[in-house]
């Protein structure tokens, strides 16, 4: 199975393969960039648009598995844990699921695609089971199936990003002390338009919030400062072809407005919540790829500040570079969670 990331500014495409001994090997990747306004807010706006990038991403792929996971953006799921009596039939949970659903949903519940996951015992009630209820807009998942379609993909599994980068996570624990347990680690995706803060405490979710701060800021200022069509700017800024002032004036400024914008996020996330520290920052999406914004983040912060690869423990294909997957490593961080569902138990 291939996990397939669609989102605002590129499809990725990331195929894993059992490399033996309960290690994971990296088989091949590809990424079809989107223009600005193809995907908006979660959204497809121009099917064509990303029909066409999609069966380019598959084409330069080369793979020929057609089973794929896919997922809805954080903000078009509604999430709720939810408790489920122990010896509850799977009638009673169905019955029961349908009317939390109609509790949270904000729209007609035949417009709903909905699914939950038994977490597990209670801790105060050994006798019910905590669960996680998922819901989305049928439509939203639809468009996404009938995208798959469209270029002759299977989407077999529908999962949602937050979720994704949660399993992605599960890869990098390894790094933390004592594999993350009892830390606080800040997940900072940084997309092309939007930010995600997912913050886990014991490596369970504990906060989310999404900032409008993006990639594409950086781009849009590129353009101003050299006076540069935006599709001009984003190659220029990807190829390093940028004027020598181009780093003290605009890389620089950005980089601290960045910085700036997730101690914001922290801040709120304190204000909110009655923790007072975060042990661990993790970057992840495009941006995080700029050289020197851990340092700079680190900098502001004080805190331990990494940049995401889930790819640090896996096994590397030959014909994939190293390095270039090192770079490109941020940016797959959601399509790696995606891939890895290849992996659950049957």
């Amino acid at each position: 199975m291939i996990g397939v990331d669609v989102s605002s500014s590129a499809v990725k495409m990331l195929e894993l393969a059992d490399g033996g001994n309960g290690m994971r090997r990296v088989e091949r990747y590809a990424m079809a960039p989107l223009p600005k306004d193809a995907v908006l807010d979660g959204t497809i706006a121009k099917a064509d648009v990303v029909e066409a990038a999609m069966r380019q991403a598959w084409k330069s792929l080369g793979s020929r598995t057609r089973e794929i996971a896919m997922a809805l953006p954080t903000s078009s799921a509604i999430t709720k844990k939810i408790l489920l009596a122990g010896a509850a039939t799977e009638a009673e949970i169905d019955t029961q699921v349908t009317a939390e659903a109609n509790q949270i949903a904000s729209f007609p519940i035949g417009d709903v695609s909905l699914d939950y996951q038994i977490l597990g015992p209670n801790e105060k009630n050994p006798n019910e089971n905590d669960a996680l209820l998922v819901l989305a807009r049928r439509e939203r998942v639809d468009e996404r199936v009938a995208l798959a379609e469209s270029v002759g993909l299977k989407a077999v599994i529908m999962d949602v990003d937050s979720f994704a980068t949660l399993t992605a996570y599960e890869q990098m624990a390894f790094q933390l002390p004592d594999n993350g347990k009892g830390q606080t680690v800040a997940i900072v995706d940084i997309g092309a338009n939007n930010t995600h803060v997912n913050i886990l405490h014991d490596n369970q979710t504990v906060y989310q919030r999404e900032h409008a701060l993006g990639g594409q800021a950086l781009t849009g200022e590129i353009s101003r400062r050299f006076d540069l069509p935006t599709e001009e700017a984003e190659e220029a800024k990807r190829k390093g072809l940028l004027p020598d002032s181009y780093e003290a004036e605009v890389l620089q400024p950005f980089l601290d407005s960045v910085a700036q914008e997730i101690a914001r996020a922290i801040q709120l996330f304190f204000s909110a919540t009655s923790f007072q520290r975060v042990d661990h920052i993790l970057l992840a999406g495009g941006c995080a790829a700029i050289p020197g914004l851990d340092d700079v983040v680190h900098g502001r912060m004080q805190t331990s500040t990494m940049i995401a690869n889930p790819f640090a423990k896996m096994a590397v294909s030959s014909h994939i570079k190293a390095r270039q997957l090192a770079i490109d490593a941020p940016a797959l961080f959601v399509a790696c969670g995606l891939a890895l569902r290849r992996f659950d138990p049957a």
